[in-house]
């Protein structure tokens, strides 16, 4: 009887190795050192200034809704302040 050694791969496997080669290229090392400041920024003011630290809520869809609407607001005075100008600038 031949022993033969089996090399299982996931069918995504490639997709994977291919995210981790872009995640190591110096283009993308850049972007994602800028990540500190827009994407994690984004989660800690919704924990701080939103109330996303604790929840009464219980449930999964009762919590997604509360985090949908604590975003949706987020995005409002984002687009707000975007839209508005300053007193310099008027």
């Amino acid at each position: 009887m031949e022993h033969k050694k089996l090399i299982q791969r996931h069918v995504w496997e490639h997709h994977i190795e291919e995210a981790e080669y872009l995640r190591s290229t110096q283009e993308n090392k850049s972007i994602y050192a800028r990540r500190k400041e827009t994407i994690e920024r984004v989660f800690a003011d919704a924990k701080e200034k939103h109330g996303m630290r604790w929840t009464t809520l219980r449930g999964l869809k009762k919590l997604s809704m509360q985090a949908m609407l604590t975003f949706a607001a987020m995005n409002l005075k984002k687009m707000a302040n975007w839209t508005w100008k300053s007193p310099e600038m008027a």
